[in-house]
């Protein structure tokens, strides 16, 4: 009988493992992200993995996607100390740190590739403010990194809000995100990854979000017909480590660790030019009758007026901190844009 992946039969397996075969030295440390190795946060992956070998006497066992379950499970056992390193989406992150659904409030990040990552890689919110309220949960932020621009794949064409009126739209488990799309006009419906390709085959959805790196290399487009860039969004990841692990590593350690974070972002944000621009390529190769569009600004317009209401949902829900992480945000956006 096939055993389930649930995070205490994979902690038992790891467990038993170590007992085992003796391989879980202090140098030997376990990292699990939410995509395949050749996705872009597999990428990421395998460079920080290559810099912490090059540069130390530490092996890093790298886990992709579904090798250890679903994103909830891989956190779970980031949090438990199963695994050293972890990188998770604050859409699923905002379960427990509701500050991270920001990044889900629609067209507040720029859409500029050079402007994003000057963002990314100087945001006094992202660089500092968010590793309080991640520490509050056993985790020590690393680095937070842009995927690319979301893209919706659906049945019929999105050319304003009132398309999405009755299409049940697949959206991770975070609140915002769910509030996002109803003000969208959508009808939201959370749903794990490993349902979703089913899910639009059998109509029981008939929409996802995602950026076009990951719609090629899943196959969505095989179960939806229009691709729609709207712009409103650029998927974030944050890479992590446990707290209690990473407090107990010697400062030669750390700084091979912090060093192998940021030289695995500089190589991703370069290894992304032109990347939505081979997957759409290669999607529209696979499937010629594939329908795109990119909105213009005039057609973006009531999305984005849409997006005032997102803003306000967000206060709401996370209070004089998520305001001020969010007044941060936009300080540190204004500093890069204005240059």
């Amino acid at each position: 009988m096939k055993k389930k992946l649930t995070p205490t039969y994979i902690a038992g397996a790891l467990a038993g493992l170590v007992l085992s075969t003796g391989v879980a030295h202090a140098d030997t440390w376990r990292y699990a992200f939410e995509e395949a190795l050749t996705d872009v946060q597999g990428v990421y992956a395998t460079k920080f993995k290559e810099e912490i070998e090059k540069n130390s006497d530490h092996e890093v066992e790298l886990f992709p996607y579904g090798t250890l379950g679903e994103s909830a499970d891989i956190m779970e056992q980031a949090q438990a100390g199963i695994l050293q390193f972890v990188d998770q989406s604050p859409g699923f992150t905002g379960a427990l740190i509701p500050e991270a659904q920001v990044f889900f409030v629609p067209y507040l990040l720029p859409t500029e590739p050079e402007q994003l990552n000057e963002f990314f890689r100087t945001s006094k919110a992202i660089n500092e403010d968010f590793k309080g309220l991640y520490a509050e949960q056993g985790l020590e932020l690393l680095k937070m990194f842009p995927e690319g621009e979301v893209a919706m794949t659906t049945q019929e064409p999105v050319k304003k809000p009132a398309d999405l009126n009755g299409v049940k739209f697949r959206v991770m488990t975070n609140p915002l995100l769910v509030e996002t799309y109803k003000a969208f006009g959508a009808t939201p419906t959370p749903l794990p990854w490993g349902e979703v390709y089913g899910g639009l085959q059998t109509n029981i959805i008939q929409g996802q979000e995602n950026p076009a790196f990951w719609i090629e290399s899943t196959k969505m487009y095989e179960v939806t017909d229009v691709i729609t860039f709207a712009g409103h969004s650029n998927f974030t990841t944050a890479v992590m480590a446990n707290k209690e692990f990473y407090d107990g590593l010697s400062d030669a350690d750390k700084k091979v660790v912090q060093d192998a974070s940021a030289a695995a972002f500089e190589y991703i944000v370069d290894y992304q030019k032109g990347l939505t621009e081979e997957s759409m390529a290669k999607i529209e190769k696979a499937k010629p009758e594939m329908t795109v569009n990119v909105l213009t600004e005039e057609e973006r317009a009531p999305f984005k007026a849409a997006a005032a209401e997102v803003e306000k949902k967000f206060i709401e829900m996370t209070g004089d901190s998520g305001k001020a992480i969010l007044d941060q945000l936009k300080a540190d956006l204004k500093a890069v844009t204005d240059k």
